[in-house]
């Protein structure tokens, strides 16, 4: 294993260094729509009416403007995906100020704090695609699917219209513009998503099934609002690059692991599935 010792850079390809090393030996199977009017105005009723026609006009605009994007992003795509639209930055520094764990084989897979992300980018790339808001579950089940591999997302994914998600779409997804180690911040909370469980194997030494459904763990929650992207299953996404579409797998499941954002996982082929795999779909917004 390979890992860099303080400062992490994260290309979109090839390795991801500091605990999201990829091909590790790990076990594996509203926007708020407020009319800001002056504090005299917001605290008298009827003070819109009294207000100058001009203003009255700006502030009829202003509303109408500031509403367009949600009705925009509530068009763009289907009622269980959510619009990801930002600048994404392709090679991220995070720094990590403590870990969890003491000096050993796995001190570096769990990072207590992380400094400020830094966008190490010469630019950032423009980015815009649905993303499903929980990961794929079989109709009428409450529960993710899981032995789940590459092959089923693809097929799966197609059949519903939608496509596998390249990595940089996942990472975006879980990130947001302000490159977040975590979905949730930079700060990790072992209780924030199904995940750093330490009861995650039988007597026998089998992995347990320990999947949760889509809304139990409410903090765990990305930006664009999409839920465990941390923790859960272990999703498979397609590493962005030309040729055939290779797998890698993101969210590192219930185990207490690696589990951010930029975090992959590469050891596994196309065809690989266990207790722990699963996916989301993509697909490219209406108007696109």
């Amino acid at each position: 294993m390979r890992f860099a010792k303080f400062i992490v850079l994260l290309p979109a390809l090839g390795l991801t260094g500091l605990g999201c090393e990829r091909d590790l030996d790990l076990p594996s199977s509203a926007l708020e729509l407020r009319l800001q009017l002056p504090e005299t105005a917001a605290a008298q009723p009827g003070a819109v009416e009294a207000t100058p026609a001009g203003k009255a006009d700006f502030l009829v605009r202003s509303r109408e403007e500031r509403a367009t994007p949600v009705a925009e992003a509530a068009k763009a795509c289907p009622e269980d995906m959510v619009l990801v639209e930002g600048e994404y930055c392709p090679n991220v520094e995070q720094r990590c100020l403590r870990y969890l764990d003491p000096p050993g084989r796995y001190e570096q897979f769990r990072c207590a704090e992380y400094a400020k992300p830094v966008c190490r980018s010469k630019e950032r790339k423009r980015l815009r695609y649905c993303i499903d808001r929980d990961e794929y579950a079989e109709p009428g089940e409450h529960l993710p699917a899981n032995h789940r591999s590459f092959t089923h997302a693809e097929k799966t994914c197609g059949s519903l219209g939608k496509r596998v998600c390249l990595e940089s779409e996942w990472n975006f997804a879980c990130e947001g513009e302000e490159m977040l180690p975590y979905p949730y911040g930079t700060s990790r909370d072992p209780s924030a998503c199904n995940a750093d469980r330490t009861d995650i194997l039988t007597s026998g030494g089998e992995l347990r099934d320990l999947r949760a459904p889509a809304g139990a763990y409410p903090r765990c929650v990305s930006p664009f609002g999409v839920r465990n992207l941390s923790g859960n299953l272990e999703e498979f996404v397609a590493i962005d690059g030309p040729g055939p579409a290779r797998p890698a797998m993101k969210g590192a499941y219930w185990q207490p692991s690696r589990n951010f954002c930029r975090a992959a996982q590469t050891a596994h082929d196309r065809f690989y599935n266990g207790t722990e795999t699963g996916f989301r779909c993509c697909s490219d917004p209406e108007g696109g």
